[in-house]
């Protein structure tokens, strides 16, 4: 059971860096206005992932929601422009730059490895110990 959540972590890892991967090198880069949802005292999540509005090659306006949260260190203020790409095949698919969170991806990556690692090593000894 242990090998299965581990794999897993890993293909979602995977599946994270690849799309990351695809989406900056082969999206179309433009610059994104950050609208904020208005929500009671400016806080919640509308704070924490604010929209982002790009006009298409094609003329479409998109609207999408952040794929990252706002943070103290970089943060995502209401008309604030930030550089993103998105996938001309699916224009909602958007990366920001500078902000693409590799580390999360990897972290899912390495940790799924690990755990299915231990639950391969433990089956070895158990099957050795008979």
């Amino acid at each position: 059971m242990a090998a299965f959540g581990g794999m897993l972590a890993v293909m979602a890892g995977a599946y994270g860096l690849a799309r990351a991967r695809r989406v900056r090198e082969s999206g179309v880069p433009v610059q994104a206005l950050v609208k904020r949802s208005p929500g009671p005292g400016g806080v919640g999540p509308a704070m924490l992932r604010p929209s982002l509005q790009f006009v298409t090659e094609d003329g479409r306006v998109m609207e999408v929601a952040s794929p990252v949260s706002s943070t103290r260190r970089q943060p995502l203020r209401d008309g604030d422009h930030v550089l993103v790409s998105y996938d001309p095949a699916d224009p909602r698919d958007v990366v920001v730059h500078g902000r693409e969170r590799l580390g999360l991806e990897r972290g899912f990556t390495g940790v799924g490895a690990l755990v299915v690692l231990l639950a391969v090593t433990l089956l070895a000894v158990v099957v050795a110990s008979r």
